[in-house]
């Protein structure tokens, strides 16, 4: 089998497996990582959201080759030594979580956005986020959670 190297968390990595390997089995069963959620299988529902090269992906449709010298962000790597980012303690502060099952790829699908588009209206939150299946129903304080992501991570910059 070919190995695969490639960057999780700022750390780098190397995987024997199949070329066709999804990234979320790799994510989770060889390098313990398990924030990243398996949800449906098949991309629909984005519980298995990561970041590849900041870009969110469905990890349980990415095979393994395509994350090859790129570098990956799961919810484990998405806070750094500062403490949770703006988007988790949004998320946080309006309770935009019940079960909690979606929230992984929700946060991260939700750093993404802000990352191209820093102060979303609520039209461009939904249509960012769309695919992330909350099933308990939660999309009302999600988009409020992104909202007030939006203007931490404004305050954040301006206090810089």
């Amino acid at each position: 089998m070919p190995v695969y190297r490639f960057t999780v968390n700022g750390r780098p990595h190397s995987v024997d497996a199949p070329a066709s390997r999804p990234l979320l089995e790799v994510l989770r069963e060889d390098l313990d990582l398990t924030g990243t959620k398996y949800g449906c299988g098949e991309g629909q529902c984005r519980a298995c959201t990561v970041l590849i090269d900041g870009r969110p992906s469905a990890s349980c449709v990415t095979p393994v080759r395509n994350a090859a010298g790129r570098n990956v962000t799961t919810i484990e790597g998405l806070a750094g030594a500062g403490g949770l980012t703006p988007v988790q303690r949004a998320f946080l502060e309006q309770q935009a979580f019940q079960c909690g099952y979606c929230t992984p790829g929700m946060v991260l699908g939700a750093a993404a956005l802000l990352e191209r588009t820093p102060s979303p209206s609520e039209e461009q939150i939904r249509e960012g986020l769309n695919g992330h299946i909350c099933r308990c129903t939660g999309y009302p304080r999600i988009v409020e959670a992104v909202q007030l992501a939006a203007r931490l991570s404004k305050e954040a910059k301006s206090d810089d």
